[in-house]
């Protein structure tokens, strides 16, 4: 009896360790040549922006737009996209609005987006996403203004 305690300890032990593991794996960030290849993480822009929240795009339903791979959830939302395509990209070329509103480039994340007006807007930090929340129209005034010189 005491034997099957320990083992089942152990098993337990194990078990615990392993989605540790998991969940740590889960939050490293993609490689730059992912991050460079695959559009928003691999996040699907339609769902994205149109029920505001993340979805997970399937590798096997993806269309390529601006050098970049987009992924989508299912095949209407793949045919959504083909037909606007910028109305689904992230603003700013996906730079973060509030660096940019400072007159600096800066790569937004897109585990950090915002969704104003239809538009996603990934953000640079929490701190960035929550002023985004907070002071949309000033933010973004200034991000615009600071595009046109920027973008280049």
């Amino acid at each position: 009896m005491a034997g099957d305690r320990a083992a089942f300890g152990r098993i337990c032990s194990a078990l615990l360790g392993l989605w540790l593991l998991a969940a740590a794996l889960a939050t490293l960030p993609l490689s730059p040549a992912q991050a460079q290849s695959t559009a928003l993480g691999g996040m699907d822009a339609v769902s994205l922006r149109d029920m505001g929240r993340p979805v997970g795009g399937d590798p096997d339903i993806s269309t390529h737009w601006k050098g970049q791979e987009w992924r989508f959830a299912n095949e209407a939302n793949r045919a959504t996209f083909e037909a606007n395509p910028r109305a689904y990209a992230p603003a700013f070329g996906g730079h973060c609005p509030v660096a940019l509103s400072d007159g600096e480039r800066r790569p937004g994340h897109p585990e950090l987006f915002v969704i104003i007006e239809h538009t996603i807007y990934l953000a640079g930090s929490p701190a960035a996403r929550q002023l985004l929340h907070e002071n949309p129209t000033q933010v973004l005034k200034q991000a615009a203004r600071h595009w046109k010189r920027l973008r280049r």
